[in-house]
């Protein structure tokens, strides 16, 4: 009999565990020998912060990210097969959703390995839910490009897409290059488009603030090295 793959969740950067991770993340944790992660350092230490008790030089670790070749992705659940417990995790909210861990998801189903999602915080699902914007339809696009003309029509079309359909457009940048993206946002939208700026969700210095850009121009936040999510919606 198979084994399953559990994804487990992450924190948002709050130390605090028992704030955003549910009991129960600490349990299986606890009682699984293999995980799959993005930096084998974070995951350690993320580990020991669940529970000083888990012995970490008792488990076995597989790196999943840009450097891992996709060919040995399978082989990361070859005990699975044979019935070894794994989990997935992600750097920072729940694996799978902006997150390399997609792929070993997907192999587990071609594989008919049960895989159980564990409720956790998602940055997306956070800042939308305290955005005001549209729920009910909303598009997830990543990363925008990187040079600035690719970037601006991107910009256009996915406030296009606000007009046009009503779905609320949610989109990332690189902590560095937060305050260029906001400056491109503001300088590219309509005044009457309505913008989230959602900044260090579950931190103590967390601001989620929903206005037009309109207002926004009047006074722009700082928000270098800070983790952001963007929404446009009206």
């Amino acid at each position: 009999m198979h084994g399953v793959l559990y994804l487990l969740p992450n924190t948002l950067g709050n130390p605090d565990t028992s704030h955003t991770i549910p009991a129960v993340v600490n349990d299986i944790a606890r009682s699984t020998g293999i995980f799959i992660v993005e930096n084998l350092r974070n995951a350690r230490r993320y580990l020991k912060s669940l529970d000083t008790a888990i012995d970490i030089d008792q488990r076995t670790f597989y790196e999943l990210n840009e450097h891992t070749k996709p060919d040995d992705v399978p082989g990361f659940l070859t005990e699975v097969l044979t019935g070894s417990n794994a989990a997935v995790i992600t750097e920072a909210g729940v694996p799978g959703v902006a997150d390399p861990g997609a792929l070993v998801v997907s192999i587990a189903h071609e594989k008919g390995i049960r895989v159980i999602p564990l409720t956790g915080p998602s940055s997306i699902l956070l800042s939308l839910m305290a955005s005001g914007l549209n729920g009910q339809s909303f598009c997830f696009h990543g990363y925008l490009p990187v040079k600035r003309p690719e970037r601006i029509r991107k910009i256009r079309e996915v406030e296009r897409a606000v007009k046009q359909k009503g779905e609320t457009q949610i989109f990332i940048e690189t902590p560095y290059r937060n305050d260029a993206m906001l400056s491109d946002i503001l300088e590219t939208c309509e005044p009457s488009t309505l913008l989230c700026v959602a900044a260090d969700i579950t931190l103590d210095s967390e601001c989620i603030l929903s206005q037009t850009i309109y207002a926004w121009k009047k006074k722009k936040p700082i928000l270098h090295k800070r983790p952001v999510i963007f929404l446009l919606g009206r």
